[in-house]
């Protein structure tokens, strides 16, 4: 199997339960230590919500992304020009950066616009955008290389979140979301700088779970500049942290109630 991020070759890491039925093969690159699965044929299955009953912490999300993507707006980008958040989901993220005053429009295929009607990218007449949002997206990519093309066709600046796997991977790795079975692309820091080096980008980030794609280079990283107090430095590790616990709390919740479930079947099919 071939790397989705270098084309180079991968090693088979180990074999995982996908949505409690499939077992599926990850596989690490040898040259940039990207992770994917298998061709994912289970993603229909896993889209059936396309926002899972298993994300916990996603208002909370989306008030930090809020407020740290205008701290970047307003340090380095034309903050008053249009921005678009793809694969916005409910829309909350842009209603939260419309209550804050940015044009922020949403995209997304699969998921009902709640929060941001009358604000998608069908709305709008403007084809290129300042900014592009794109949180908690690339895990979900089946082929980042051909997707992020199609974002930098809206906007010249992507700022997204994803987290970076460890140095020392593990099976049970939180982030691996088999339960969902929606999270099929693992990125490593030289993963991401051999994408934006692909399409001519430069790359920054807070090493953590937050990145930044440009066109513009940039003379400090704007994750490490004085814009960000010790809140927002802190924080990433405090929300890692968190959503880590509350994963595990909420899988720990749905496997108890798939066994009652389960049992309660059993029981009722001996009569």
């Amino acid at each position: 199997m071939f790397c989705n991020i270098c084309n180079h070759s991968t090693s088979y890491l180990f074999t995982k339960k996908i949505l409690r039925k499939y077992d599926v093969k990850y596989f690490k690159c040898t040259k940039c230590d990207f992770i994917q699965t298998e061709y994912p044929h289970w993603l229909n299955e896993a889209y059936s919500n396309a926002i899972t009953n298993l994300d916990l912490g996603l208002v909370k999300r989306n008030i930090y992304f809020s407020n740290l993507t205008e701290r970047l707006l307003l340090k380095f980008f034309d903050y008053d020009k249009p921005h678009l958040d793809y694969a916005g989901g409910y829309g909350l993220f842009v209603r939260l950066m419309r209550d804050k005053g940015f044009n922020f429009y949403r995209q997304d295929k699969y998921c009902e616009n709640i929060f941001s009607k009358h604000f998608d990218i069908n709305d709008t007449s403007t084809s290129h955008f300042e900014v592009l949002t794109a949180f908690e997206v690339f895990e979900h990519l089946v082929k980042p290389v051909e997707e992020l093309n199609t974002m930098l066709k809206n906007a010249d600046n992507v700022i997204f979140s994803t987290e970076i796997t460890p140095n020392n991977i593990v099976n049970d790795w939180w982030y691996f979301s088999p339960e969902t079975g929606q999270h099929i692309s693992f990125y490593s820091i030289k993963s991401l700088e051999i994408l934006a080096k692909y399409h001519g980008l430069f790359y920054y980030t807070n090493g953590i779970n937050m990145h930044l794609f440009t066109k513009k280079q940039h003379k400090k990283n704007p994750f490490k500049t004085s814009v960000f107090d010790i809140k927002y430095r802190v924080l990433p590790f405090i929300e890692r942290i968190y959503t880590k616990y509350n994963h595990k709390v909420n899988r720990i919740k749905i496997h108890s109630k798939l066994e009652e479930d389960y049992n309660y079947i059993k029981d009722e099919s001996s009569f």
